[in-house]
C-alpha cells in the first residue's frame, strides 16, 4: 500500500541530497524546525499544504512539480502508466477553450 506522506517526504529529501543542501540549511529557509522537517521526509508527519509550499519554496522547486513527481512514483507503484502529454483526443476536444492559433494547431494533432 502507498502511503503519500512516505512518497512526499521521498521526493522533498531527494531534492534536498541533489542539491547538496543539509535539513538545517533547508529548515531554516523554511521557518520549520529541523526535527519536524526530519520527520515529514522520513513520512513520520503529514506536512500541512502551507508547510509544503514553504519547504519546496526553500528547495527552490515548484510544488506542482514536486507534486508531479509524487504523483508519478504513486502511479509507478500502482502499476499506472501516465502519459507526459495531453491525449489528443483531449486536446482536440478542449481546444476552444484556448487562442484560435493554439487552438488551431491542437486541432491539428494526430
Amino acid at each position: 500500500m502507498v502511503v503519500l506522506r512516505h512518497e512526499i517526504g521521498d521526493v522533498l529529501r531527494d531534492v534536498r541530497q541533489r542539491q547538496g543542501r543539509t535539513l538545517r540549511e533547508v529548515s531554516h529557509s523554511a521557518r520549520v524546525s529541523l526535527g519536524y522537517l526530519s520527520e515529514v521526509e522520513r513520512g513520520q508527519k503529514e506536512a500541512s499544504s502551507e508547510l509544503l509550499s514553504s519547504i519546496c519554496t526553500a528547495l527552490d522547486v515548484p510544488l506542482s512539480l514536486m507534486l508531479r513527481e509524487v504523483s508519478d512514483r504513486v502511479a509507478s507503484a500502482e502499476g499506472i502508466a501516465i502519459p507526459d502529454t495531453v491525449p489528443s483526443e483531449f486536446s482536440r476536444e478542449f481546444a476552444r477553450e484556448f487562442p484560435d492559433d493554439m487552438a488551431r494547431d491542437l486541432a491539428r494533432t494526430p
